[in-house]
C-alpha cells in the first residue's frame, strides 16, 4: 500500500495551483476593453513599484508552493509560500491604492473591474493558507 495523503495536502495544492491560473488569466478589464494579467503588472510597471513587486511575489510564491508539494525536502516550507503569495497580495492591493494613473484608477473600482483570474486567485490564496494552516 502507498502512503496515505491528507485531503488539506491535496487543497494546498488545487489552491496554488489556482493562484498560478488565475495570474495567467485576465484580472481586470480596463477602461476601453482591455485586460491585464500578472505578468502585464510586471511589465508596465516602472522601477519596480509595488505593483511589480506584488506580482513577483504572487507567481513565485504560487510556483513554490506546487513545487513543494512534490519534492519532500521543501514541505515544511509549504505555510511560507502560502503567506508569501498572501503578501503578495496586500503589496499588489497597496500598490494599486498608492500608484498613480491607470493603477490608481483600478483600485477605485477594485471589485467592478476584477475578472476570473482576480477572482481565482483570491480563492486560491483561501485554499492555500487553509491547506497551509490545518496541516501545521
Amino acid at each position: 500500500m502507498g502512503k496515505k495523503v491528507s485531503l488539506l495536502s491535496y487543497l494546498y495544492l488545487c489552491g496554488m495551483a489556482l493562484v498560478a491560473i488565475g495570474f495567467c488569466c485576465p484580472m481586470f478589464n480596463g477602461l476601453f476593453g482591455s485586460s491585464a494579467n500578472g505578468f502585464d503588472f510586471i511589465k508596465n510597471a516602472k522601477d519596480g513599484g509595488f505593483v511589480a513587486i506584488g506580482a513577483i511575489l504572487i507567481i513565485a510564491g504560487a510556483i513554490a508552493g506546487i513545487l513543494a508539494c512534490f519534492v519532500p525536502q521543501l514541505k515544511g516550507l509549504k505555510l511560507i509560500f502560502a503567506i508569501c503569495v498572501l503578501a503578495g497580495a496586500v503589496v499588489l492591493v497597496i500598490g494599486f491604492m498608492t500608484s498613480g494613473g491607470l493603477y490608481k484608477a483600478i483600485g477605485k473600482q477594485l471589485l467592478k473591474r476584477a475578472t476570473v483570474g482576480f477572482y481565482l486567485v483570491v480563492v486560491g490564496i483561501v485554499a492555500a493558507v487553509v491547506g497551509a494552516l490545518r496541516k501545521a
